[in-house]
């Protein structure tokens, strides 16, 4: 499902100013990624872990094509993302990929069955739901995240448990072949983030989505196919803990 191979970035960081001979001083370089190599089979769930500055969140961006690497390449879903430009890479995020945020990112002037609703109105005109199809696949997604009774909130009228809920929704919307997470319970108390991280692996189990998550939640970690540890911009080890469940 994922095939990265040699995933490198590197950030030049101004200085400005001038040397001795009037020549602009070199700028430094930050390596946040180096000679990364990972795959990813379909239906695996593969949970990122790693100190902060390791490259994890970048890593996941490179991976979900959001980013361009400094050098190296990424497979998704058959397609090689280099090959492809901004346009062609949005139209492959919007058909094939979901995404759930540390920070929610729900569109405040939008109730959560608009919000669910806004992948199904991307997808291509020959996967796109009728809009009655499509109220009905974004009211069965919240019923099943638990907020049957929630279709006419707005973002600010929910608790950051029930946020999330309406982010995991909205990211199996589109049936996508692989869901990215970074930190899905970064902002939840303990409880919540169970009841997350338990609503992800359903839906991936149902769904057959595969899954890579960066966090920071050990919990989650095991239940894991496999951990990838970061350290330094590479890959320190992989671990196999087992199946999730």
């Amino acid at each position: 499902m994922i095939v990265a191979r040699n995933l490198t970035q590197r950030y030049s960081r101004a200085i400005g100013g001038t040397g001795r001979d009037g020549e602009p001083l070199p700028e430094p370089v930050l390596t946040v990624l180096d000679g990364v190599d990972l795959d990813v089979e379909e239906g695996e769930v593969v949970v990122v872990l790693g100190p902060s500055g390791s490259g994890k969140t970048t890593l996941l961006g490179l991976l979900a094509g959001l980013d361009r690497p400094s050098s190296g390449t990424v497979r998704l879903a058959g397609v090689d993302l280099e090959d492809l430009d901004e346009d062609a890479r949005a139209a492959l995020r919007a058909d094939r990929i979901g995404f759930v945020f540390q920070g929610f990112h729900l569109l405040p002037t939008l109730t959560a069955l608009e919000n669910v609703l806004v992948p199904l109105e991307l997808l291509p005109r020959e996967r796109a739901p009728r809009p009655a199809e499509a109220e009905a696949i974004a009211k069965g997604l919240l019923d099943r995240v638990g907020l049957g009774a929630r279709f006419d909130h707005h973002p600010a009228q929910l608790s950051g448990g029930e946020q999330q809920r309406v982010g995991v929704a909205r990211a199996f919307a589109n049936e996508p072949a692989v869901l990215f997470a970074d930190e899905p319970t970064g902002n939840l108390d303990r409880e919540t983030g169970e009841e997350i991280v338990d609503l992800l692996f359903e839906l991936n189990e149902q769904h057959g989505t595969t899954l890579v998550v960066v966090t920071h939640d050990l919990e989650l970690a095991r239940r894991a196919h496999r951990i990838v540890h970061l350290s330094g911009g590479r890959i320190a080890r992989i671990e196999e803990p087992g199946h999730p469940t």
